[in-house]
């Protein structure tokens, strides 16, 4: 007998095998039948889906959960665009919050809202001798008041307060880690967000690191959540190569650097499990830190990379040799050659075709870089929502030349490059159907068109949020399609996005969420 059987629906499979069904069987999790192999088996609950479209559960395969989840939580100036504004909601967040010497967190903060950054004068104005932090919207910056700055090492770089990617990292490490019951529950509100946008599996992107970690024992915090029941996801979780450390193996296992006791991609289970080793190369765009071969229009510099080539590339190397899928953060042209480079100097050391490394955003990648990355099979997990909303900026700042290389489609695809859908949640909206509506039409939320020859078709977008989704986090035999054996995870819309107009797909409603074979919110049977 089944558990359930799932009818009146237009399943878009994403099995070229089998690409629509009507009806599909879920028995214990898992699919076991479509059509005529399960229409008149016995089921324990038949549902009756009313013409709906059903599809594999969206595949985000890139995501910050817990920064998700705090930041719901904390004081935003986002959309502010006057200082005195942005000080007035930074003075009523101090007058909240505990005595002098505690820290004061705020987000959404962004330089482009105001035309320049904020200083720590400004900020101390209304500190009342609280520590003040307000983090960039792109993650990869701060602003911090004069109290702060007293208690950093001299040799830390910073700006009138504002400090980028490492300098923001020693920020960070002043302040207590979060414990892992914050950590838990804010894992859970976000998870919760997640499974409202149809996703049912995602990749966290660097857990216990300097730039984006929340604490030394980030993966336990994971391991609470699920054991509270906080956790209504399949979550892969990629390691900060930061916590790798130098290490004296057997000379045969030819490994320098490791996580305590060897632990490396592909440990854990359906629900959790450890994933690609992330490495940061370069900053971000929004904060002009992407590490870019020619200057941001308008501006002296092209962004910075994290730390010496020299260093990260034997970071690279050393997380190859260990055994590791990278997933290798590289925005900019300038870092994406590093990464390249890195990658094949890591294969020809020691070759190992199946790793499925990966490029994190390759957000600016130039025509001559694409032959390389289908040549050492390379990746591209990309944020589409970052154009829908940023589009205009971004293409600004590269100019009329470089904006048609920005965030990639037909140039991946057509040189056989596997093309992934991430959101990089919260940094942008975690959307995945709003990501296919950009991703086929290429228009930013005013209209702009930016890069039009990188449209691909809608197919090829959903086919980026499932069946390559999986293929990139190695899901592939439990995932990414409605097929019997893999598991019941899936996404109920209320139209189809193959056959309304492409500017309507984004607002499709998702009228149900199923993990497990189970819908979202409702209680076991």
């Amino acid at each position: 007998m089944l558990c359930t059987r799932l009818t009146n629906a237009r399943f878009l499979t994403m099995d070229p095998d089998h690409p629509v069904a009507r009806e599909l069987g879920i028995w214990r999790g898992r699919i076991v039948g479509l059509d005529e192999a399960v229409a008149a088996l016995p089921a324990r609950e038949v549902i009756d889906l009313q013409g709906a479209t059903v599809l594999p559960g969206f595949i985000d395969a890139h995501v910050h959960l817990p920064w998700t989840g705090f930041k719901q939580h904390t004081p935003s100036i986002a959309g502010l665009t006057r200082t005195d504004d942005v000080l007035a909601a930074v003075a009523d967040a101090v007058a909240r919050s505990g005595g002098p010497g505690s820290w004061v967190s705020i987000v959404g903060y962004d330089q482009r809202a105001l035309g320049r950054h904020l200083t720590a004068a400004e900020l101390d104005r209304v500190g009342q001798g609280r520590l003040l932090y307000l983090l960039h919207e792109s993650g990869h910056g701060c602003v911090v008041n004069t109290a702060v700055l007293e208690r950093l090492p001299a040799d830390v770089p910073h700006d009138n307060g504002f400090l980028a990617e490492g300098a923001m990292g020693a920020a960070r490490a002043l302040r207590l880690p979060y414990s892992q019951e914050e950590l838990a529950e804010a894992i859970g509100r976000a998870a919760r967000t997640c499974l409202a946008e149809g996703v049912t599996a995602c990749a966290e992107a660097g857990i216990g690191g300097t730039l984006f970690g929340h604490s030394p024992v980030e993966l336990g915090a994971y391991q609470l959540a699920r054991e509270k029941g906080l956790l209504p996801l399949r979550v892969q979780l990629m390691v900060s190569a930061d916590r790798l450390s130098l290490v004296t193996a057997h000379t045969a296992d030819g490994i320098p650097r490791a996580l305590d006791l060897g632990l490396r991609t592909g440990f854990g289970d359906d629900w959790l499990s450890v994933g690609a080793l992330k490495i940061y190369t370069d900053g971000g765009m929004m904060a002009r830190t992407a590490a870019l071969s020619a200057p941001y229009e308008g501006l002296d510099h092209g962004g910075q990379l994290q730390d010496d080539p020299d260093v990260l590339t034997e970071t690279i190397v050393a997380g190859h040799l260990a055994g590791w899928q990278l997933a290798v953060h590289a925005i900019g042209d300038r870092a994406a050659d590093l990464a390249l480079d890195a990658l094949e100097r890591a294969q020809r050391l020691r070759p190992r075709p199946g790793a499925r490394h990966r490029i994190e955003h390759a957000g600016l990648i130039r025509p001559d870089q694409l032959p390389r990355f289908a040549r050492l099979r390379v990746g591209a997990v990309v944020q589409p929502n970052f154009l829908r909303s940023f589009g205009d900026d971004y293409a600004a700042v590269m100019g009329e030349r470089r904006a048609p290389w920005l965030y990639r489609g037909r140039g991946f695809l057509d040189h056989g490059i596997t093309l992934v859908g991430s959101s990089d949640r919260p940094v942008a909206d975690g959307s995945p159907l709003r990501a296919v509506q950009f991703m086929a039409e290429r228009a930013s939320e005013s209209g702009r068109l930016i890069g039009p020859d990188e449209r691909i078709t809608v197919d090829e977008a959903l086919h980026a949020y499932t069946v390559a989704g999986a293929y990139a986090c190695h899901w592939e035999d439990s995932a990414g399609t409605l097929t019997p054996g893999k598991r019941a995870d899936l996404v109920v819309l209320g139209d189809d996005p193959r056959r309304v107009d492409v500017s309507r797909i984004g607002a499709i409603e998702v009228v149900a969420t199923y993990v497990d074979g189970r819908e979202a919110g409702r209680p076991a049977a």
